[in-house]
């Protein structure tokens, strides 16, 4: 920490000689006066930043921010912790709380991110594929069946990252039924992917459903049902109503889970489940509505003792692993973050459960020497508060990564500060698109972490965890604004 003492009274005798006495005291230590201040911070005027940024250095007045925040009504009963690391000198510019395990929330995609990228590369791509078995006469029949062969797509039919639509995927596919000659089908319409049996098995201990009205993680499988506009009936005397949020236990899966919306009368509405069930029930309706005929139902064969022989027909490639990081961190989408997870626990371990997932993540950073200490890896999108981590871990990580062949993919998935994602309303003044970071929200959780690039070409890596403020979100971040920005000086 600076030395206050030194540094506040040269600027209070310079100020008192050029500007009738105006004291900066009471504007970088703690008063009475501030602490009745409940709603803004007490901002210093112009001619007084003029004064301070004239006497004291950027770091200095990093650190002077600092002291205000521990004092400030909105923090001072808080939990938190901040660093500005320098990533050439490998040393701590200033910091606070730098070893706490705190609450990271949606900061915690940067490792799951990450991994993927390490483990898959960037241009990874998920295919599904359709193809059939048997034969096909004279007449058009294909005597056997046709399958949609996934793996665990995360974008499919969901227009994310430049992903397809089920329309454009199903039109694709019944192009590829007529180029085979194919006008009706004597057979199934068999799902078989290996991954993501359910799409829930186990919940992540201490998850976040709900939060500020928004819901966060897609419902369990629907297995042999038709998706579409799923509904499920709500067990009498729960007391619903349509002014409330809902969850109900899956009858496919016995978790509990979130709906979304109430229909009245004891019935509630899911989000879409099940993708490749979704993608099959179109394909098949598509079909018969275009005159060609299927004798058989949808179903799925997630494992196949003795495959039959098959002629692929079409392949759908996802958008590559890079474009789908970058939709994920830019708007924070726990569910492409969780299916990462998935994915990276298959293609190690071969299993498709968050726990595979979570020991690949966990494995992965202990081998790129990640500071294990006061690290709580529970999910891969931040939404779990039994998750922690440490701000000096985050930024040496991040430090880290710079040294990576694909850390330019990395940073440009990342928002910036006043123009993208989700840091588009922060930083419109000072750090317009100097700051590249993940941001991270729940319930009186309040986070940012990722690199800044100074005013005189420094890039510096940073790290701001704020947990059981008082106060709103909005206040919380024109805290975590003023706090980083003197860093930018540096």
């Amino acid at each position: 920490m600076v030395n206050f003492r030194k540094y506040i009274s040269s600027v209070a005798v310079l100020a008192s000689g050029l500007f009738l006495a105006q004291s900066t005291v009471s504007t970088v230590l703690y008063s009475q006066a501030y602490d009745n201040q409940k709603t803004s911070l007490n901002l210093p005027s112009p001619i007084t930043s003029m004064v301070e940024k004239t006497i004291l250095s950027p770091k200095e007045l990093v650190d002077i921010n600092v002291n205000t925040m521990m004092s400030d009504p909105v923090l001072k009963n808080a939990s938190w912790g901040f660093v500005v690391y320098d990533p050439k000198t490998k040393k701590v510019i200033s910091s606070y709380n730098e070893n706490t395990p705190l609450v990271p929330a949606s900061t915690t995609k940067l490792l799951t991110t990450e991994t993927a990228l390490n483990l898959l590369g960037e241009n990874y791509r998920w295919m599904t594929q359709l193809e059939y078995s048997g034969s096909i006469d004279e007449n058009g029949v294909l005597n056997g069946n046709l399958y949609i062969v996934g793996s665990g797509d995360p974008s499919l039919g969901t227009n994310k990252a430049g992903a397809w639509s089920y329309r454009d995927i199903v039109a694709d596919f019944t192009s590829g039924i007529s180029r085979e000659g194919i006008k009706k089908v004597n057979g199934d319409i068999i799902i078989q992917t290996a991954l993501f049996k359910g799409n829930i098995a186990v919940l992540p201990e201490n998850v976040v459903w709900l939060e500020n009205n928004n819901y966060y993680l897609p419902v369990g499988t629907t297995r042999e049902i038709n998706p579409a506009n799923e509904k499920l009936l709500v067990k009498k005397g729960t007391g619903f109503s349509a002014e409330k949020k809902y969850f109900y236990v899956s009858p496919y899966m016995n978790q509990m889970v979130y709906a979304d919306r109430y229909d009245g009368e004891g019935v509630l509405t899911t989000k879409l489940p099940d993708a490749p069930a979704y993608l099959a029930n179109t394909f098949r309706t598509t079909l018969v509505k275009s005159g060609i005929a299927v004798t058989g139902k949808v179903t799925p064969k997630m494992t196949d003792t003795t495959p039959e022989s098959r002629k692929m027909i079409s392949a759908y490639k996802s958008p590559t692993l890079g474009d789908i990081i970058y939709y994920t961190n830019q708007h924070s989408d726990n569910s492409l973050a969780e299916a990462l997870l998935k994915t990276v626990g298959f293609q190690r371990l071969g299993d498709q459960t968050s726990e595979s997932g979570r020991m690949v993540v966990t494995n992965h950073l202990k081998q790129a020497s990640f500071d294990l200490s006061g690290l709580s890896y529970m999910d891969g999108s931040g939404l779990s508060r039994s998750n922690t981590v440490t701000p000096i871990s985050q930024v040496k990580f991040l430090t880290s990564l710079m040294d990576q062949k694909y850390y330019k993919t990395y940073l440009t998935s990342l928002p910036v500060g006043g123009q993208s994602g989700t840091l588009k309303r922060m930083f419109i003044g000072e750090g317009n698109g100097q700051i590249f970071a993940k941001t991270g929200t729940l319930n009186k959780v309040k986070t940012l972490a990722g690199y800044m690039k100074t005013n005189s070409g420094r890039t510096l890596v940073f790290s701001l965890m704020v947990n059981n403020y008082s106060g709103s979100v909005d206040m919380v971040k024109k805290r975590m604004e003023k706090l980083l920005e003197p860093a930018l000086d540096l």
